[in-house]
């Protein structure tokens, strides 16, 4: 009898995504089978990139950590879940005040879908500052010292994004 194939879903707005998201990934994808990155489009969250710049990005960082794949999330991630037959959501938790949010946010995704897990996954002591808002802050006053927070193909798209905002 064929053993089932593992799926985890990994939702985020990724902007950008960071070394940190990618630690969270890589733990993610030694536990399951495969591992969905989740771009979300989060309008409320004013991202810096566009979606598609989002997509592009997670493609290319994610390139190489074998099992994963880049897809657009839509609607609730308890449903793009169910779409993709996933076992698991992933979020990462970086301190202590990310409790709170990811506890409530576990057990509203329990309430309805039951049949998926919410699996917490702290990612490497050398990231747990690491943020996407953390990287952006950075690379307001020094690009240069976001590099250590991001993955190589970010960088460049930080600086055009910059100088594009003036």
């Amino acid at each position: 009898m064929a053993r089932q194939r593992r799926t985890a879903v990994y939702p985020g707005t990724f902007d950008p995504v960071t070394k940190g998201h990618l630690d969270v990934l890589r733990r993610a994808a030694r536990l399951f089978d495969k591992v969905i990155v989740a771009v979300a489009a989060s309008d409320a969250k004013h991202p810096w990139f566009s979606l598609a710049e989002r997509l592009a990005m997670a493609r290319e960082a994610c390139r190489g950590i074998r099992g994963v794949e880049v897809r657009e999330l839509s609607g609730l991630t308890v449903e793009f879940a169910r779409r993709h037959r996933a076992a698991a959501i992933i979020r990462g938790l970086r301190k202590f005040s990310d409790f709170e949010f990811e506890f409530d946010l576990a057990h509203a995704n329990r309430l309805m879908a039951p049949e998926i897990e919410t699996v917490v996954l702290m990612p490497s002591q050398d990231q747990f500052v690491t943020s996407s808002s953390f990287v952006k802050d950075i690379a307001r006053h020094r690009l240069s010292q976001a590099a250590a927070f991001v993955p190589r193909c970010v960088l460049p798209r930080l600086k055009r994004k910059l100088a594009a905002k003036g």
